[in-house]
């Protein structure tokens, strides 16, 4: 009984969203493996296919939960679960099902547009029915958006042995994408480029802050200098790009596409739990100061224990040298960042 109960308990554990998602796409991809084991390979019901799928505008979103082969399955199992239950658990279920609709399916509208203007250029026909757009690969762009806007400085291990910082990872994945667009593998790999844009966008200026309110108003996006348009390119494309990149977004401000405002007071918050991870931050460089504090006091004690007349006779320069008045202020760091903690652990929530 043991046994059965403790896959029971780690499903259970799983936020709804994610827990969801994941069998949909189980199920889904199976489904498409078993029509294909028995020769169906066409199906504009599941997959996207730009010269059909108005027909079926369900699969705008629904093209997601397909895999076409066994080793994409298996990818976006190991990828996608830990990355939305990460999410969800900081986010809720609600904004986490919205980043998920809005990444798949404003990345396959712009998709299914892309292909029907090259079949305008071209006329050929298979930029409508030899391109089916499947899988989660606008959404794993996504996530490496969400978690470079998260934790860009946290170091991860990619196959095992590559350590890189969480920063790096989207503009990695869109090389890629470019490398195998450019080699002749417009489908699915294309997804990326919309997805990373869509990912960004969203963030940037319409995802609700669950976790910071200011003065009652619910707050949105982030538009802190660290996560703009041009910190993801290198610095010397940034006289270039910046110019270009407020042009537009003073237009799309002056005809209302996104929330006006700049800063706290105007509904938006720099990242989502901000207060809390700065909390943290705060935290772990005190107790650093404290351990190399300690450290280095442990020398001055020593040589103070072996010469106990020496202080007795001289309890100004004990005063000044004894350790014991120097727990004092390390004391009150802790004390202090404890304090810092705890207001920011407040407005957090």
């Amino acid at each position: 009984m043991a046994i059965l109960q403790s896959p029971l308990t780690l499903i259970a554990s799983i936020p709804p969203v994610t827990r969801y998602f994941t069998l949909a796409t189980i199920v889904f991809s199976s489904f498409y493996g078993w029509l294909a084991w028995n020769g169906t390979y066409s199906t504009p019901y599941l997959t996207l296919i730009p010269g059909a799928s108005l027909f079926y505008p369900w699969t705008f979103v629904t093209s997601a939960l397909v895999e076409l082969s066994f080793w994409e399955l298996i990818i976006t199992l190991i990828t996608i679960p830990p990355s939305l239950r990460y999410l969800e658990r900081l986010w809720g279920s609600i904004e986490t099902l919205k980043f998920i609709a809005v990444c798949v399916g404003f990345s396959n509208v712009i998709a299914f547009g892309f292909n029907w203007i090259e079949y305008m250029a071209t006329s050929s026909e298979v930029f409508l029915y030899g391109m089916p757009y499947h899988g989660q690969m606008s959404l794993q762009i996504a996530v490496l958006v969400a978690f470079t806007q998260l934790i860009p400085e946290h170091q991860v291990q990619v196959m095992g042995f590559i350590k890189t910082r969480v920063k790096t990872l989207p503009m990695a994945y869109l090389t890629l994408s470019t490398v195998m667009c450019i080699v002749g593998f417009q489908c699915p790999w294309i997804i990326i480029q919309f997805g990373w844009f869509v990912s960004w966008v969203y963030l940037r200026f319409y995802k609700k802050n669950t976790h910071d309110v200011v003065g009652g108003m619910d707050t949105y996006g982030d538009r802190s200098e660290t996560f703009s348009l041009t910190s993801w390119f290198p610095p010397f494309t940034h006289p270039v790009l910046k110019p270009s990149g407020d042009f537009v977004y003073k237009l799309a401000n002056r005809l209302h596409l996104i929330p006006t405002g700049g800063d706290l007071e105007n509904g938006y918050a720099p990242v989502p739990g901000s207060a809390r991870a700065e909390a943290e931050r705060r935290r772990a460089m005190a107790l650093k100061a404290l351990d190399q504090r300690l450290a280095n006091s442990s020398s001055p004690s020593a040589s103070q224990s072996t010469n106990p007349s020496q202080v007795q006779a001289s309890p100004a320069v004990s005063s000044s040298n004894s350790p014991v008045p120097n727990h004092t202020p390390q004391k009150s760091v802790v004390e202090a960042e404890e304090g810092d903690i705890g207001k920011a652990n407040t407005s957090g929530r």
